[in-house]
């Protein structure tokens, strides 16, 4: 891989945007090699946790403008489907994915944090969804996840003044989990990966997709979604082995 970067540290999986002279910027050479890997290879790594983060002062700083700039209605539609493929592939893994937001998070890039199930950010980051300023709107998903993370009317706004927001503003409003000093940010999101190895990956994995199969219906429906996976976990072997050690005080020997 070229544009991209991937690295273990066990079950620990750190994804990095690598196009530091181009502040990352997504054009469709990357967009396919994030495909390609978020379809393939990350399924053989036996990766629990992912963490996506970018080289250099930037996450994402949006997409290549200048290839964008040729584009037809045609190429547009193809290019809309491409990264909205890959923004629903990565907040489907089985896995949990956590957004370390190292610098500029803007257009495409803002769209892949908000992508992933944590987004954290150094005191450094300004991220936003410019795109109405090029004559577009955002199409990575990132009209419909935004309002979804921080609310109709603000997402409104932001999307309509097309600002960048710092991480301060972030975090106040629910767009991000945490801020960190620049240099703290790859140990915050280490740590917390920790913190979610040391419980049962089966369960984890599945309240995962209850709070996101739930979060857009009503409360009636979104029980039975959440009564549907709660009694799933009794089918793997986690749940007697976690109740089992509970009881024993003891570690549990999660699978």
């Amino acid at each position: 891989m070229e544009m991209i970067s991937f690295e273990k540290q066990g079950p620990v999986g750190i994804l990095k945007f690598n196009r530091p002279k181009v502040l990352n910027a997504l054009n469709r050479e990357l967009l396919n090699e994030l495909e390609d890997f978020l379809t393939a290879q990350i399924k053989s790594e036996l990766v629990r946790v992912l963490i996506v983060t970018g080289q250099g002062k930037a996450f994402v700083a949006g997409a290549d403008i200048k290839e964008m700039q040729a584009y037809d209605t045609a190429a547009a539609r193809e290019f809309c489907q491409l990264g909205q493929r890959i923004t629903t592939l990565l907040e489907t893994l089985e896995m949990i994915t956590i957004a370390a937001v190292n610098g500029f998070a803007l257009g495409g890039g803002l769209e892949i944090a908000l992508s992933c199930d944590f987004i954290y950010v150094s005191n450094q980051a300004k991220m936003g969804l410019p795109e109405v300023s090029l004559g577009v709107i955002p199409g990575f998903g990132g009209t419909q996840r935004l309002s979804r993370a921080v609310g109709t009317r603000m997402a409104q706004e932001l999307i309509a003044t097309g600002r960048a927001i710092d991480a301060a503003e972030a975090l106040r409003i629910g767009l991000a989990n945490a801020v960190t000093e620049p240099e703290e940010l790859m140990n915050k999101a280490l740590k917390t990966a920790q913190s979610i190895l040391k419980n049962s990956f089966a369960a984890v994995c599945r309240a995962k997709h209850a709070v996101n199969d739930g979060a857009e219906l009503v409360i009636t429906e979104a029980l039975q979604v959440e009564q549907n996976y709660f009694v799933d976990c009794f089918t793997h072997k986690d749940q007697a082995e976690g109740m089992a050690a509970f009881v024993e005080k003891r570690k549990p020997d999660f699978e």
